[in-house]
């Protein structure tokens, strides 16, 4: 339900805004990207090179830019204005999922307390669908780029996203909530129930010209979510009344390096 609601309002973003602007003539590009998740959340230890590499997903995103360098309605450039060459306004819709596990060194072999057997029976996993919009900015010429001056084109994004995330968390030894499956700090700070919040996004990119209507694109990007709850767990006294989490200082963010295919369809 969630997937075709988002589709829907995906699609209605992109053409009422095609819709707008092609009465200014600008041109449009579509493109599929792709690549890994990195997924920080209350899964493992911070600052953990193992927990990073472990709880690693996979993500594909659906994009579509305004161009306002070149007009399609008469197959020429717009005005000579910096806001044209330097700026694109890119719309999308982006699914990726993650499962999750405990790792560092409160799992490690050596430990051998009913905590660590706890953590290590734990796991989970998110699956999060976002919508939103990026302002692009090309420090250099969109036009010269466009025209084959050169092949390398880089950029940086800010941008908002909303986004709904639907998230599993459960034990091996048995229903959450029990004093065998569940550390005193997880407890009553888990949710199974799908949700919604909003994200801030960042990006740094290259566009690399393959032809005069396509290019590839590598794109590495952060998420920072305005929620504890994206990964299903959010350990803090105020959930569990009894322990303190002082460890749990930040919001669930992502790292998430993709790779794309951009054509221009003015």
């Amino acid at each position: 339900m969630n997937t075709r609601f988002l589709l829907l309002v995906f699609f209605l973003l992109v053409f009422s805004r095609q819709e707008a602007y092609s009465q200014f003539g600008f041109s449009h590009e579509v493109g599929l990207i792709t690549g890994p998740v990195v997924f920080y959340s209350d899964f493992g230890q911070r600052n953990d090179f193992e927990t990073n590499a472990g709880n690693v997903g996979y993500g594909v995103g659906l994009i579509h830019y305004i161009n306002f360098s070149y007009r399609a309605d008469c197959n020429c450039y717009t005005r000579d204005r910096y806001f044209n060459d330097h700026f694109k306004i890119r719309t999308e819709i982006d699914y990726h999922k993650t499962n999750l596990e405990h790792f560092g060194r409160w799992v490690e072999p050596d430990q051998t307390s009913l905590f660590a057997d706890q953590l290590r029976a734990m796991s989970g996993s998110s699956t999060v669908i976002e919508v939103g919009s990026q302002l692009e900015y090309f420090p250099l010429s969109i036009r010269d780029f466009a025209a084959g001056a050169y092949k390398i084109a880089p950029f940086v994004s800010f941008g908002v996203h909303w986004v709904t995330y639907d998230t599993e968390v459960s034990s091996s030894l048995g229903p959450l909530n029990s004093p065998i499956s569940t550390p005193d700090k997880y407890f009553n700070a888990f949710q199974q129930d799908p949700a919604s919040t909003w994200a801030v996004v960042g990006s740094v990119g290259i566009r690399y010209k393959l032809s005069p209507l396509s290019d590839l694109m590598l794109d590495s990007r952060w998420h920072y979510y305005f929620s504890d709850w994206v990964d299903g767990l959010n350990p803090s006294f105020e959930n569990n009344g009894t322990t303190p989490v002082p460890e749990n200082k930040a919001n669930e963010w992502i790292y998430w390096l993709n790779v794309g295919y951009i054509y221009y369809i003015n």
